[in-house]
């Protein structure tokens, strides 16, 4: 008798139970919004009936929870890309601006790390430098959750933020710039084909605070894919072998995205254009002073509450990206302002 499928490829099964439950989520999800539905329509019909508008707030808090869940929906449907559904690839770098741009690396981070949260998806730090004197250099981390990619492709590109910044003795504004990298995290093996002549691999000790093993031996890894300048680094593990493997991982991705990009022109819908880190590039403007508003420059959408935003509320942002993404329509006037 032939041993089940699930034994023969466990790889495969665990993404089909995870396929099966995202599923399951997925018709729970539209019964409860049906249920919702359902229920206004029993109000509306109550209140009509008796004339009683005591049931107006009510049926207005219901209404107000069903849009809600009704447009998480929705914009679940535009994440209909190949990889749209995998985790997802950070890695953010400082540009201009020193350490003020250090700082806003680090602000951006957190911010990230607030929106995961939020969505109750995990995030796991691959590899981070810290800056000469405050925030971090860059950074790459993983985060681990349904869709992640689909929702995060929207964040890659140039931040810019305006401030008065709190290292300049002068108390002048000043303008700071990171730029954000995504990738989708393809687990499956891919067909790239690296020639281990292209390759440069060095190892450095990792950097942080940590256990025993951190800062002790050399187990971080960064590998150079010298043809194309690809680079990619891990040390978040603790051996130097399953960095190496994490790595080897992050670098077949990106090839095998560039080799997709070359082929299909998939450029805007996969990894997007790199552009320099400064001005005339960025994707979206923070100003904190001498007003607050965050504006997306591609979409036109713009928050007053700009803290509200740094401590993760992105959704405005990311809907407004995939709906944007999915009608093929151009940023909107005004919008390179």
């Amino acid at each position: 008798m032939e041993a089940p499928d699930f034994w023969d490829n466990p790889e495969r099964s665990n993404r089909q139970m995870k396929e099966l439950k995202n599923l399951q989520d997925t018709c729970r999800d539209y019964q409860d919004i049906h249920t919702r539905y359902e229920d206004i329509l029993t109000l509306i019909e109550m209140a009509d009936e008796e004339n009683d508008v005591s049931l107006v707030p009510e049926i207005q808090e219901e209404l107000d929870g069903f849009i809600d869940a009704f447009e998480t929906m929705r914009i679940r449907t535009l994440l209909s890309g190949e990889y749209d559904g995998n985790n997802a690839i950070l890695k953010l770098n400082a540009g201009a601006g020193g350490t003020e741009s250090c700082d806003w690396c680090g602000m951006l981070y957190r911010m990230y790390t607030r929106w995961a949260e939020r969505k109750g998806f995990t995030v796991e730090v691959l590899d981070f430098l810290d800056g000469d004197e405050a925030g971090i250099k860059s950074i790459t981390f993983q985060v681990n959750g349904e869709n992640a990619y689909g929702y995060l492709k929207s964040e890659k590109g140039v931040h810019r933020l305006v401030r008065i910044s709190p290292f300049n003795a002068q108390g002048k504004r000043q303008t700071s710039f990171v730029s954000l990298d995504v990738m989708p995290d393809i687990e499956e093996d891919l067909d790239v084909e690296i020639n281990e002549e292209d390759l440069r691999i060095d190892t450095y000790r990792s950097s942080g605070a940590g256990g025993q093993h951190i800062n002790k031996t050399s187990s971080a890894i960064r590998i150079t894919h010298i043809p194309t300048g690809t680079v990619v680094q891990c040390q978040n593990e603790r051996s130097q072998f399953q960095n190496k493997d994490k790595a080897m991982q992050m670098l077949k991705a990106k090839l095998f995205l560039l080799k997709q990009e070359a082929n299909a022109e998939k450029l805007s819908d996969i990894r997007g254009e790199v552009k320099e880190i400064g001005w005339g590039n960025q994707i979206r403007s923070y100003v904190l002073q001498p007003y607050t508003m965050v504006k997306d420059h591609r979409t036109g959408v713009v928050n007053g509450n700009a803290d509200a935003v740094l401590d993760g509320a992105l959704d405005s942002f990311i809907n407004g990206y995939l709906k944007w993404l999915s009608t093929g329509a151009k940023p909107v006037a005004g919008a390179e302002d």
